[in-house]
């Protein structure tokens, strides 16, 4: 799996989705090996597009499309200053449910101390959560740069979410998530309340 992740503010979070839309109904039946987009903004205006594609070369050819770059070109506009691209080859995914069913999504962003690390530590929670969690869908994480990545989290609903946060975990789980924060260092969350989900 390939990744792309686009973040940036605007002003107008329903004219940048309506951007999206458009380009579901006109560009997605051509768009080459694409698997799928998650997409939202806050309250406070920062917003993040991420599309999930089979390989690099996809997502090249895709970009490369005259009716793609005319649509970005329409849909930069919206964006307050430059947006930020990250491309990610080296993706994690969890998956315990539909993810494409999420009425809530979690964004972190930030830098990994220890990569090879926080991969076993993913492996290791996998199970786990399932059984603990039943609010969390799943999660796809989306590493590049020298140490940057952006983890998304997908659940049932933000109240699903908060309430299960609030309830105790099992000592070895709470030992795992502890050095999961030490090895994923999390600079900015951003809630997506009202995700953009786009299925293939």
């Amino acid at each position: 799996m390939f990744i792309q992740v686009i973040t940036g503010k605007t002003r107008d979070p329903e004219a940048l989705h309506e951007r999206l839309e458009v380009w579901q109904r006109d560009l997605m039946p051509g768009a080459i090996g694409y698997l799928g987009s998650t997409g939202g903004c806050t309250a406070s205006g920062d917003c993040i597009l991420v599309a999930r594609f089979q390989s690099a070369d996809a997502a090249r050819r895709n970009g490369e499309r005259s009716e793609q770059t005319a649509w970005w070109k329409e849909t930069e506009k919206l964006f307050t200053g430059q947006p930020t691209f990250h491309d990610s080859a080296e993706v994690a995914v969890m998956r315990h449910g539909d993810l494409d069913r999420a009425h809530f999504v979690q964004v972190m962003e930030g830098h990994v101390t220890d990569k090879a690390r926080a991969r076993v530590l993913e492996d290791a929670s996998d199970e786990p959560l399932a059984q603990a969690r039943p609010d969390l869908l799943g999660s796809v994480t989306a590493y590049y740069g020298k140490d940057g990545y952006t983890s998304l989290a997908y659940f049932t609903s933000e109240d699903d979410a908060r309430q299960a946060e609030g309830q105790d975990v099992p000592a070895d789980m709470a030992k795992q998530f502890d050095e999961w924060q030490q090895v994923m260092k999390v600079d900015r969350y951003l809630d997506l309340t009202d995700p953009w989900l786009v299925e293939a």
